[in-house]
């Protein structure tokens, strides 16, 4: 099978856009050239997507939120002959925990919850985990969201409480809690729960007496305009842009119908894994993570809280409210999340000093490409040519 042409904002186009960006976040002269290392990427990615055969990349390049370059690989739609384009909307899988994050310090700032809250305020359900140990602290809403409550991972009717209608996310969070259980001190040290931040989400939406979906529309998409970004693509006016997903397993199956299904709804899995978006939109997204002026929807404070390290292993690597934190060789530090769900693979990056970042969307579960290790590098080689936003 060919692969279809890469659909893009193209390199020249690059600069183009990068003109028409406010003075501080013009891209400076510098000894390396930027075209050059876009162009490496490119070739790279076209080889990675062709030998893959499966599906696409959307990929994207954010300077201060904005989408400076962009470009589509291989296909969004295997079947119909659809290339990938930038525009392409695909499920983000756990940069949904980043949103669910970023909504808790938006109720932070406006007085809804404290960020230390225990969660038993707002769900009292929760006090039915079990196995806490004895003596431990209470947990807290900062706990839940970097990953540091000492909950596993999954409950243990995971495989009933991940599957089901998207309307009955929150009954599935109320019924797994009672088989749910700690195995580690809360505050004592990183352990990933995805039921943890299912947990958190409807834990806000009953602070804020509104439904989390509506209140992440309202607090987060609205005033980002992040125009393509929804929880349910499937029979709304954004259908037509849903990229195709595709499980493709270690023998060369391709499977279209698990990620087909699992529109319809992932049991609890919404604020742990429920947003669809595009790389534009995770750019401005990554935009108000940086701090950028007119995506500011946080307050400083808030902001700063979410991109610090939370967890107690390292300052410098580790996780945040929602993020996790690298730190490169020359010292940049690097914030954003990776995601996975049947059928896509997500990861979004930015440096949150320079404004600098990349979106990397596609609609197959394995590939050549490594999303985390190819976003991050990408961002580290432009800062280190030159190319800046907030720190110009």
């Amino acid at each position: 099978m060919l692969a279809p042409r890469p659909s893009s904002l193209s390199v020249a186009a690059l600069l183009v856009s990068v003109l028409a960006l406010p003075a501080h976040a013009q891209i400076v002269s510098a000894p390396v050239d930027r075209d050059a290392i876009l162009q490496e990427f490119e070739d790279a990615l076209t080889a990675d997507v062709g030998a893959d055969a499966v599906g696409g990349i959307a990929a994207g390049v954010v300077v201060d939120g904005d989408l400076v370059w962009a470009k589509g690989f291989g296909w969004a739609d295997r079947e119909a002959r659809v290339p990938m384009a930038p525009s392409a909307i695909s499920r983000t899988g756990s940069i949904s925990k980043t949103v669910t994050a970023f909504l808790l310090m938006r109720l932070v700032d406006q007085g809804v919850v404290g960020l230390d809250d225990p969660v038993v305020r707002h769900l009292p359900e929760f006090d039915e985990v079990r196995d806490l140990p004895e003596g431990a602290p209470e947990v807290t809403l900062r706990m839940l969201a970097s990953h540091t409550a000492g909950l596993v991972r999954e409950p243990e009717n995971r495989e009933e409480m991940t599957s089901g209608p998207l309307h009955l996310w929150e009954e599935r969070v109320v019924q797994s809690l009672p088989n749910t259980a700690y195995d580690s001190i809360p505050g004592d040290r990183y352990q990933y729960s995805n039921i943890g931040f299912g947990t958190l989400g409807l834990a806000l939406s009953r602070a804020a007496g509104a439904p989390f979906m509506e209140l992440v529309e309202r607090e987060i998409f609205v005033p980002l305009g992040m125009t393509g970004s929804t929880f349910a693509a499937v029979g709304s006016e954004l259908e037509p842009r849903l990229a195709a997903g595709y499980v493709n397993g270690r023998d060369g199956q391709i499977d279209a119908d698990a990620p087909r299904s699992e529109h319809a709804g992932r049991g609890y899995k919404v604020p742990n894994g429920g947003v669809y978006s595009t790389v534009a939109d995770l750019g401005r997204f990554l935009g108000a993570i940086a701090g950028v002026p007119g995506l500011r929807v946080l307050t400083e404070e808030s902001r700063r809280e979410m991109v610090a390290t939370q967890t107690p292993e390292s300052p410098d690597e580790g996780y945040g409210l929602g993020l996790s934190i690298a730190t490169l060789d020359d010292g940049t530090r690097l914030v954003g999340h990776g995601g996975s769900v049947a059928g896509y693979t997500a990861y979004m990056t930015v440096d949150p000093d320079s404004g600098v970042g990349v979106v990397l969307l596609r609609n197959y579960q394995r590939g050549e490409t490594n999303l985390g290790r190819a976003a991050r590098e990408l961002t580290g080689r432009l800062i280190q040519a030159g190319v800046c936003g907030l720190s110009c």
